[in-house]
């Protein structure tokens, strides 16, 4: 079974409330364990890089602080707050 089959039997597959409340709940869980592990490999003065949401372009920059929810990357342009799983290191 793939991804996209997976979407499918969500959406018109006939699940009550709680199990549907289960599944976000296991959604959640995954998001922050990737968080989490991308986290653990930041760090200041790493390079990296993230798709702007605003422009869709891509920007560089030097990781500042890793915080609980935010990494300050520093960019040309100034400072940036970027969620840790939006970024990827720069090539």
């Amino acid at each position: 079974m793939d991804f996209k089959d997976i979407c499918t039997k969500v959406m018109f597959g006939n699940y009550s409330n709680e199990q549907l409340n289960e599944l976000i709940e296991a959604i959640k869980y995954r998001r922050s364990r990737l968080t989490a592990e991308k986290k653990m490999n930041l760090f200041p003065g790493l390079h990296v890089q993230f798709k702007s949401t605003k422009t869709g372009n891509i920007i560089t920059g030097v990781v500042e602080k890793v915080n609980r929810k935010y990494t300050i990357v520093k960019t040309s342009d100034g400072s940036w707050r970027v969620p840790a799983v939006m970024l990827e290191l720069a090539a």
